[in-house]
C-alpha cells in the first residue's frame, strides 16, 4: 500500500509504503480511485484548530503519526473481511467516512455524527491519500453508478456538508434570501444542490472577485464582496431589511459577524466553516432580535444517500474539479493554503 502521509504535523507530507492491509470481520477492502482534498485536511495537517483566544483544539491527543489524510474517498472493492455482507469484488463504491465508534447509546441509535469517539476515515483512521483504504462495515459504502468517479468523491464531504446545512434552511419561502458565505469547494456545491433544497433566493458572499462570478454562474440570484466596508448595509437593502438565513462556509470571525448582522429579525445563521478564532455576541441582541445560531458539521449516513439519489437524478451539477497525483498531496494543501483552488483538487493514484 502507498501512501502520502503526516510524519509530523506542519511538515511536508512523506511516501510511505506498506503491506496492503487484510479486512478483518466486517471490514472491506478498496482500491482508491479518487480522494478530494479537503480545507480540513489543512486543518489536521497543521496538528490544531483553532478555538480563539489563544486556545488550541490540539490533535496530538487525538491522532497516532504518521498518518494518511483523505476522507473523500472513491474506490473499487479488492477483498473482504469474512463477516463483511452485501458487497462483492469489483463494487465501485463511495466511501462514507462520518462513521462512530458503533458501540455507544448514541451509535446504536443512529446518530453516530453526536458519538464522542468518532473513528472517521482520514481523521481518526488512516484514510485515502493512498491507493488502498479499509471501510470498517459495507453500510458505508454508497453507490454512485452514472456519475464520474473523481467528482463523486467530492460529494463525501464538500457535497454533504454542503446539502446537510442547506437543510437546516429548507422551510425558507421564494420570497426570502439565503447568504451562502464562502464560495470554496463546499460554498459553490451549496450554490449546486441550493434549488433542490430550498426555494430561496441565492445570494454568494466572497471577497473574491472569480468565485463570486464562478457562483453566478453555478445559480447565485446575486453576489456581494463581504470585504467592502458598506457590505452589511448592502445585503440588507438588497434583501429588503436583512436576510432569512445565512450559511458560513468559512467560519472566521469576520464572516460570522458579517453573517448575523446581516439577517432579519427572527433570521437563521448555520455555521459551518473551521477557520478558526473566536467572535463576541451581543447577548441582549440575541432574544431581541429573535436571531438563530446553529452549527451544522458534515452529514449523515441517511443525508448521503438522500444526496446521491438527488446526483443521480441529474438534479445536482457538478462543481469545478481537477485531477493531480497521489504522490502531489502536499502541494495540493498548499495550494489550498494560499487559496489557489477553485473548486476542488482530487488526487488519483493512477495518475
Amino acid at each position: 500500500m502507498h501512501s502520502q502521509q503526516i510524519i509530523q504535523f506542519g511538515e511536508p507530507l512523506e511516501a510511505r509504503d506498506y503491506p496492503t492491509p487484510e479486512p478483518q470481520g466486517t471490514e472491506v477492502l478498496l482500491k482508491v480511485d479518487a480522494c478530494g482534498v479537503c480545507h480540513s485536511d489543512l486543518h489536521i495537517w497543521e496538528g490544531f484548530f483553532d478555538l480563539g483566544g489563544g486556545q488550541k483544539l490540539d490533535l496530538l491527543q487525538r491522532m497516532t503519526l504518521p498518518f494518511t489524510l483523505g476522507h473523500e474517498v472513491v474506490g473499487e472493492v479488492i477483498a473482504l473481511g469474512p463477516d463483511a455482507e452485501d458487497v462483492e469484488i469489483g463494487d465501485k463504491r463511495i466511501v462514507f467516512p462520518w462513521i462512530g465508534c458503533r458501540e455507544c447509546s448514541v451509535c446504536k441509535a443512529g446518530d453516530e455524527l453526536l458519538c464522542m469517539a468518532p473513528q472517521t476515515v482520514g481523521t481518526r483512521y488512516n484514510g485515502g491519500y493512498a491507493d488502498e483504504v479499509i471501510a470498517p462495515h459495507s453500510k458505508y459504502l454508497i453507490p454512485y453508478d452514472g456519475v464520474p468517479t473523481e467528482l463523486a468523491c467530492t460529494y463525501a464531504c464538500s457535497g454533504l456538508t454542503a446539502y446537510s446545512a442547506l437543510k437546516k434552511l429548507s422551510h425558507l419561502r421564494e420570497d426570502q434570501s439565503l447568504v451562502i458565505i464562502g464560495a470554496g469547494g463546499v460554498g459553490l456545491s451549496a450554490v449546486h444542490f441550493a434549488s433542490s433544497v430550498t426555494k430561496a433566493k441565492i445570494i454568494v458572499a466572497d471577497i473574491d472577485a472569480t468565485k463570486r462570478a464562478i457562483a453566478r454562474q453555478s445559480g447565485a440570484h446575486e453576489t456581494i464582496d463581504n470585504s467592502e466596508p458598506e457590505a452589511v448595509a448592502k445585503l440588507i437593502e438588497m434583501t429588503g431589511g436583512g436576510a432569512e438565513g445565512a450559511i458560513d462556509f468559512v467560519g472566521a470571525p469576520a464572516t460570522t459577524e458579517f453573517g448575523i448582522n446581516g439577517l432579519c429579525k427572527g433570521g437563521h445563521l448555520v455555521s459551518v466553516g473551521l477557520f478558526g478564532d473566536s467572535l463576541p455576541i451581543s447577548l441582549a441582541m440575541m432574544p431581541l432580535m429573535m436571531r438563530t445560531i446553529q452549527g451544522s458539521y458534515v452529514g449523515t449516513l441517511e443525508e448521503m444517500h438522500e444526496l446521491m439519489e438527488l446526483v443521480k437524478d441529474g438534479k445536482v451539477a457538478p462543481i469545478p474539479y481537477e485531477v493531480r497525483p497521489l504522490d502531489e498531496a502536499h502541494n495540493a494543501l498548499m495550494d489550498l493554503q494560499a487559496g489557489k483552488i477553485k473548486g476542488r483538487v482530487v488526487l488519483s493514484p493512477a495518475k
